[in-house]
Formats: structure tokens, C-alpha cells, sequence
């Protein structure tokens, strides 16, 4: 049976026998986080099809709620660009990558609307839960 190798300190990772320095705080700021934040947004490729994160949200209560307050012009341009997707998903293609959804471009804006359904959720199960 291999040995396992002892799990590396909070300050040294060892990835295949090299040592490389880990400052935490350094790896937490703002500033680091965003590269590491736009490969992880382009490697999931949704983007290809023209996607937004919104666009993928699995369809809660809360979501399906919140689909309902969106402004309808918003509404439209998700159903274009799910439908716009899936067309492309079957003839197995991709936008040009011009077309593609940027990483600074990818507004979250179903996330006001869900914030404020669970918000009157909770304020609701709370109600009913003292009467």
C-alpha cells in the first residue's frame, strides 16, 4: 500500500517535490482573485454559447419566482440567449469568439430579484411561525 505524504503546513505547498510559498492573505485579495476568477469563468464555457451565470441557475421556487418580477425586455434577451444555446449545443457549435459573453460584461441580474423573493420568504415563514 503507498504511503500517503504528510498534509503540507498552512504556508509551504509541495506540488511534486517543489516547494512553493503560500501566503494566504496574499492569495484572498481582490486583486488575485480576479484572474483566477476569469479562468475559472472561461473554462466553464458557457460563455461560448453566449450565456450568462444567471441564464444557468437551476429553476427553484425562489428562481421561478424571481423570473416572474424580471423586467420583460430581460426576460426576452434570457430566452434568446437559452434558446440561441441550445441551438448551438445540437448542431455542435460555438459562437465566434467575439460573440462570446465577457467575463467583465457577465452582469448578475436575476440576483437582486432572487435576494428579494428569499428575503420576503423568510420574512414570511417567520410571520407565520409566531402566529
Amino acid at each position: 500500500m503507498p504511503q500517503l505524504s504528510p498534509k503540507p503546513s498552512a504556508d509551504i505547498i509541495n506540488y511534486k517535490s517543489k516547494k512553493i510559498p503560500f501566503n494566504s492573505a496574499s492569495f484572498n485579495s481582490s486583486k488575485s482573485k480576479t484572474p483566477f476568477r476569469k479562468w475559472v469563468y472561461n473554462a466553464s464555457g458557457f460563455n461560448k454559447y453566449g450565456l450568462m451565470h444567471d441564464d444557468l441557475l437551476y429553476e427553484t421556487p425562489d428562481v421561478k419566482q424571481a423570473l416572474k418580477r424580471l423586467p420583460e425586455d430581460l426576460l426576452h434577451q434570457r430566452s434568446f440567449r437559452i434558446v440561441r444555446a441550445m441551438q448551438l449545443s445540437m448542431t455542435h457549435d460555438i459562437l465566434p469568439k467575439e460573440q462570446w459573453t465577457k467575463f467583465e460584461e457577465d452582469v448578475k441580474y436575476l440576483q437582486p430579484y432572487i435576494d428579494e423573493v428569499r428575503r420576503e420568504r423568510e420574512e414570511r415563514e417567520e410571520w407565520e411561525s409566531n402566529n
